[in-house]
């Protein structure tokens, strides 16, 4: 693992699996506006566009409607309630952070998702102390797919963008880490839509599973 510095995930869809608890969040609204609710299969691969793509699904609108922002709120205000009651690393993820910690090899998290939600979901847990760094959605004036965020992750985490790491389950996060010089990995096993093709998107390579990760670190695992 001499070679890596550093590497740095996504949030929803790669570190963690949030969906139910989004899909929970989404279809109390629905209910709410006496709409009837969506199975989770379909909410699944809007996840990981976050709270305007889940509303859009959810009501057939766009961010431009007068009602969309009333909308957005009630559903964080659902989400934030509920936040981690389904919610858990992803199978496997657990053994690839105890791997990257016994090569101390800080790992991080660069989500668009903000901050007054993702910090009580990390505490939630308990891997906000584990983490070398979290740069969430309000950080930085940027986000991605700017590379900004990825590139400040990388300097918190003590490493040089070449030898840094990220991966992610949305064309977003393959722009921002190419942008940013990192070696970038697509989770597969994240809210891919069916519609995605990810392998248009540039990335170095594609994981199937948490522990394909530790493959890229270290050819010999």
């Amino acid at each position: 693992m001499r070679d890596t510095q550093a590497v740095l995930f996504d949030l929803d869809g790669t570190l963690l699996d949030t969906g139910h608890d989004m899909g929970c969040a989404l279809n109390q609204l629905l209910r709410d506006h006496d709409r009837s609710p969506l199975p989770y299969e379909t909410i699944r691969s809007k996840v990981s566009h976050g709270a305007n793509a889940l509303v859009e699904l959810g009501f057939d609108m766009s961010v431009d409607d007068p009602d969309f922002e009333h909308l957005r709120q009630e559903f964080l205000n659902h989400y934030e309630r509920a936040l981690c009651i389904h919610t858990q690393l992803f199978d496997g993820m657990n053994d690839v952070l105890d791997r990257l910690e016994e090569e101390q090899l800080p790992w991080g998290v660069v989500t668009n998702k903000p901050e007054y939600l993702t910090t009580p979901l990390l505490e939630e847990l308990d891997l906000v102390t584990r983490a070398a760094c979290v740069v969430s959605g309000d950080t930085l004036e940027k986000r991605k797919p700017h590379p900004e965020p990825l590139l400040y992750a990388c300097r918190l985490a003590g490493g040089t963008p070449r030898y840094c790491m990220y991966i992610g389950d949305a064309e977003r996060d393959i722009v921002a880490g190419k942008s940013a010089g990192m070696t970038t990995l697509v989770a597969t096993f994240g809210y891919l839509a069916t519609e995605d093709r990810p392998e248009t998107w540039g990335a170095d390579g594609m994981v199937h599973s948490p522990g394909d990760i530790l493959h890229w670190i270290d050819p010999h695992n």
